[in-house]
């Protein structure tokens, strides 16, 4: 049987389309926004691209690049830009501004495609954020929305949504995002059970294998590349005195370095180390100078290394500058993690099971065995300044940028017009 044809919406660098290409999919048609990320699909595949803004763009354009009339695309898959509901969000003002956001319409024009294309099935990828309790409005919406193109043109979608750790599934990051999951026909959808687990507190008789861990996935890559990996700013000379798997909180009365901050005064990621012994945390798409996580080595991770962590197929290149390739590859979806729902998707909505037990883009086994941490340095006297009491965080929302919260309906109104 032919490939499966799919319009891809959001595509950034490619990371679920790589997924879903490892499945028996074939990506007719890519839309893209972000000029490098056009540029690094036409660096290694040969997919249709429509670059612009999907909010300007009509459905009927899409479908005539596919080369497809409404109704005959097998799937619609797309990551909508996540920032109005990203955790992020919430720590740096109490709360986020979510549909009320402009940025919050790249759903709406998902939802728009969606209706005119009327795929067999579709899959969004968002963070989970979306679905957090009691701020579901995102997904009310869309479900409102669904059953208005249900009721509208007889189509019967159902909506399947989970929010999925990556690590769960082989990819050495822990990485957790929402996924909402779909037929035309009314399929069930029911998503995959994990096939990793955490080596933490696990009961002597499991028989799933551990997580892949940073190690397993870079820990054969060079430490030399031709890329300026060196971190620059005002805290880069403290990095080394926190040792692997920890981030600045080493660093308060709490833990076992110097008082130089306040408990949960910064964000997570600030100062943040890859262990050699634990997945990655997620990569970050546009971090600050002090943002990680960084190489146990005390230096910012390498594209190479960065398309490990994130399961791209091998000899991907990624095209831009350091920082372009920290968003594209920070945006992406780990393909591993795509190529899963694919074939669950493939073997439950359309009646293909996948012909292999193994997904294609499996991360290699674990490499063992693991080296020790890399020494920690002294703090460099010129902190030593910041040695005292420093106040711990209030709490979530109490914080000096936290923002009163707007009611749903006024998001949606927003978002509707």
């Amino acid at each position: 049987m032919e490939n499966l044809k799919a319009i891809s919406l959001y595509t950034g660098s490619g990371g679920l389309d790589f997924g879903f290409e490892a499945a028996g999919c074939n990506t007719v048609v890519a839309v893209e926004l972000d000029h490098d990320c056009c540029r690094t699909i036409s660096a290694n595949r040969d997919w249709k691209i429509l670059e612009g803004d999907i909010g300007r763009m009509e459905a009927s354009d899409i479908l005539n690049a596919a080369d497809a009339r409404k109704g005959e695309i097998d799937l619609l898959i797309a990551g909508p830009p996540c920032q109005p509901f990203s955790k992020s969000g919430y720590w740096a003002s109490g709360d986020a501004r979510r549909l009320l956001d402009p940025r919050a319409s790249t759903i709406g024009a998902f939802l728009r495609v969606l209706r005119e294309v009327r795929p067999r099935a579709f899959l969004m990828e968002n963070v989970e954020g979306l679905g957090y309790r009691g701020k579901r409005e995102g997904l009310d919406l869309i479900s409102t929305i669904i059953a208005e193109i249900n009721d509208a043109t007889g189509t019967r979608y159902r909506l399947s949504v989970a929010i999925l750790n990556a690590a769960d599934f082989g990819v050495p990051q822990v990485r957790k995002r929402l996924f909402v999951v779909a037929s035309r026909e009314g399929k069930p959808f029911y998503f995959p059970p994990v096939t990793h687990v955490s080596s933490d507190g696990q009961v002597a008789h499991e028989e799933r294998p551990r997580y892949l861990t940073s190690w397993d996935a870079i820990g054969d890559l060079p430490g030399e590349t031709n890329e300026d990996l060196r971190m620059r700013g005002r805290w880069a000379d403290l990095l080394p005195s926190i040792p692997e798997g920890c981030n600045y909180l080493w660093h308060t009365e709490r833990m076992e370095g110097l008082p130089l901050f306040g408990w949960r005064r910064r964000y997570w990621s600030f100062l943040l180390k890859l262990a050699k012994d634990r997945p990655a945390w997620t990569l970050q798409a546009a971090p600050g100078p002090a943002t990680g996580p960084f190489h146990w080595t005390n230096r910012r991770l390498s594209s190479c290394e960065m398309s490990r962590l994130q399961t791209f197929p091998p000899g991907i290149e990624i095209v831009g500058g350091h920082s372009s390739v920290q968003r594209q590859l920070g945006n992406a979806v780990p393909s591993l993690l795509a190529e899963v729902l694919a074939r669950e998707i493939m073997d439950q909505l359309f009646g293909l099971p996948p012909k292999s037990h193994d997904p294609v883009l499996s991360c290699p086994s674990a490499r063992v065995p693991i080296p020790p941490p890399e020494p920690v340095q002294p703090v460099p006297e010129r902190f030593h300044a910041l040695i005292g009491r420093h106040a711990a965080h209030p709490g979530t929302g109490k914080g000096s940028r936290a923002a009163h919260w707007v009611t749903s309906e006024k998001a949606v109104d927003l978002l509707s017009q």
